[in-house]
């Protein structure tokens, strides 16, 4: 009840300043009307059939994860009807380009009662899949109510998470009693989810999914199409800067400045966080005096040229990490908790990152241990470690390939994974069969 009364008053005062938003900007307007409960008919008539595995997802790291499990599971339920959500639009994007298995995409709804009560009966799933962390009461109420099983996969709460979830745990006890299985990262994630009020038996430690679906991405081909476009050859010195955030981009500017004494003709390309920061980067760069270009102007034809390119688009930077010497993931110099390291690494490159790098301890510690992953404190050691690197090709070619080899041969989560929802799935025919006699919502 105190939830609900909490959401409501939420709701209430934060509804006339999204309405603005989406009269004013636009933003919001294609996924507004879904996340109130509006399906369009053809994402129902697209749906009919059994099993339905609803799976979500809720923006481009989540999809990320998804991806290699709805490919493992259409593999092993090749008739199944698999409806994959998101939260945001950045995330529906990833998706529908991502994740090819899908039957159906829409956005997750809003956790109001009357609003999840309406999705839940026109989709009719025969079991909810929830990738990492995603847990919405009046959404797991609902499927229990229907005998919906529910499972979470790629599990993983950081320590701030779970800060926030251990202050309040006599709430999330109940919840969490709604998911029928819990597969998680690593025994760190599991003891925390544990802590937290899981009941220990439907925990397991089953690995990241995101290992299967770098493996899936890294490809000769997606390195010469992104390339050609940047018009980078093999001998092209390149500084990738991946999902920086504010303050950073800065250090990495003057750092930059300082490489080029030693290295001329390095160039930078530089992928702030959110995209729509993109312009206010570019002039940051433009009043250090480098000649700098936006993503968007090289996909609207415009030929890259000069030093700097400033992506302001989204879906571009896993490719562009292709194409790296060297490369540095933002929200570390920063108390951000990190980014994603292994994407760089995938691709067999060295990664600098700060000191802020909560939510991503087990990649951290994966990569430092081959020698892939560099942490620095302030610009004093990233340009010092720059520096270092960049004079030693050999060394920097080793340690980028034994990454490579440990973020490749980590695979198997995603088979693990679906072989758990297929289980859970299998454990309710009951539940499915009864479901299959109602008339449709």
């Amino acid at each position: 009840m105190l939830y609900n009364l909490a959401l409501l008053a939420g709701f209430a005062l934060l509804a006339p300043y999204y309405a603005f938003r989406i009269l004013v900007t636009g933003k919001y307007r294609r996924s507004i009307g879904p996340k109130l409960g509006a399906i369009p008919e053809e994402t129902l008539a697209a749906i009919q059939g059994r099993p339905r595995i609803w799976v979500h997802a809720v923006s481009v790291g989540e999809v990320t994860a998804a991806a290699p499990i709805v490919a493992a599971l259409k593999g092993k339920l090749p008739q199944s009807r698999i409806i994959l959500s998101t939260g945001t639009e950045t995330g529906q994007a990833m998706a529908r380009r991502l994740v090819a298995g899908a039957t159906a995409f829409l956005y997750f709804p809003l956790d109001l009662p009357w609003v999840v009560k309406r999705v839940i009966g026109k989709i009719d799933p025969d079991i909810v899949v929830l990738t990492e962390t995603e847990l919405w009461p009046n959404f797991l109420r609902c499927c229990v109510r229907r005998k919906i099983p529910a499972v979470m996969v790629n599990g993983r709460i950081s320590p701030r998470s779970h800060r926030r979830y251990a202050r309040t745990s006599f709430f999330w006890k109940g919840v969490l009693a709604s998911v029928d299985r819990f597969g998680v990262i690593s025994a760190v994630d599991a003891e925390r989810l544990r802590s937290i009020g899981a009941a220990p038996q439907r925990v397991s430690v089953m690995g990241n999914a995101k290992y299967d679906s770098l493996a899936a991405r890294v490809s000769g081909e997606a390195w010469s199409r992104k390339a050609l476009q940047m018009k980078v050859t093999p001998d092209t010195r390149v500084f990738v800067a991946g999902s920086t955030h504010e303050g950073e981009e800065a250090v990495i500017l003057r750092v930059y400045r300082e490489l080029l004494r030693d290295c001329p003709g390095l160039r930078l390309i530089l992928v702030p966080r959110h995209p729509e920061r993109g312009a206010a980067v570019r002039d940051l760069a433009a009043a250090q005096g480098h000649a700098c270009i936006l993503m968007s102007e090289i996909r609207a034809g415009r030929e890259p040229r000069g030093e700097v390119v400033v992506v302001d688009v989204i879906g571009e930077l896993f490719a562009l990490y292709s194409l790296a010497s060297v490369v540095f993931c933002g929200g570390s110099l920063v108390p951000k908790g990190g980014q994603n390291i292994l994407e760089p690494a995938a691709w067999g490159k060295v990664v600098f990152y700060g000191p802020s790098m909560e939510d991503f301890q087990e990649e951290k510690a994966l990569l430092e241990e081959a020698g892939a992953g560099i942490c620095v404190r302030d610009e004093r050691e990233l340009l010092e470690g720059l520096k270092a690197i960049l004079s030693d090709p050999a060394e920097l070619a080793r340690r980028g390939a034994e990454g490579q080899r440990r973020v490749l041969s980590s695979r198997g989560a995603a088979e693990r994974y679906a072989a758990m929802i297929i289980k859970v799935l299998g454990n309710r025919p009951q539940a499915t069969a009864d479901r299959k006699s109602k008339p449709k919502a």
